[in-house]
């Protein structure tokens, strides 16, 4: 089987399809000639489907199995990166950046030690945090600065233009921010 393809959960993207077209999973196993509880086991991840089952399910949804494949989530995964990992970049500014999270997830993290081109300006599109672990920083951000000292965090809401530089050598900074391929939902509230 492709490897790939064992490692997608593709339960989860024929939910939110079928809760997009406000469908019952009735209605879906209508439509596509399957049962009800097999539609459930698949939704649930407990059941993978066959190639011509997704067909079928992607035909009742509107869709095709290869949109369905590509809105799949990866499967849960465990990844460790250690502090002895070489896997490093070095900043416009002589800095050293090293990337935390491997691969294309939600979350991405970044370490940053010494300084930072202060003349780079950012703007995400999702939130983000930064958190000194050691050393200082200044923070310009929506036209206010911040001076930030071990222990302090920064948050960030998606779309802040902000820029920052190190004040002391080998400072350190954490920088997490929500993958900029994750579109950000308002949740409905009370009015």
């Amino acid at each position: 089987m492709d490897e790939h393809k064992e490692s997608l959960r593709v339960g989860a993207a024929v939910r939110r399809r079928r809760r997009t077209l406000e469908l019952t999973l009735s209605a879906v196993a209508e439509r596509s000639g399957l049962s009800v509880p097999f539609l459930s086991q698949v939704e649930n991840e407990r059941a993978r489907p066959s190639r011509r089952s997704l067909e079928k399910v992607a035909d009742a949804l509107g869709t095709t199995a290869v949109e369905l494949l590509a809105a799949a989530d990866p499967a849960r995964t465990v990844d460790l990166v250690r502090a002895d990992d070489t896997s490093v970049e070095e900043d416009s500014a002589g800095g050293v950046v090293r990337s935390l999270v491997r691969g294309h997830h939600q979350m991405q993290a970044q370490e940053f030690v010494g300084d930072h081109d202060p003349g780079r300006e950012f703007q995400l599109r999702n939130d983000v945090l930064m958190h000194v672990t050691e050393g200082a920083v200044e923070v310009e951000a929506e036209g206010r600065a911040y001076r930030l000292v071990r222990g302090d965090t920064l948050y960030l809401t998606g779309g802040v233009r902000h820029r920052w530089r190190a004040t002391v050598p080998d400072a350190r900074v954490l920088v997490v921010a929500v993958g900029e391929h994750i579109e950000a939902v308002d949740e409905p509230g009370p009015k």
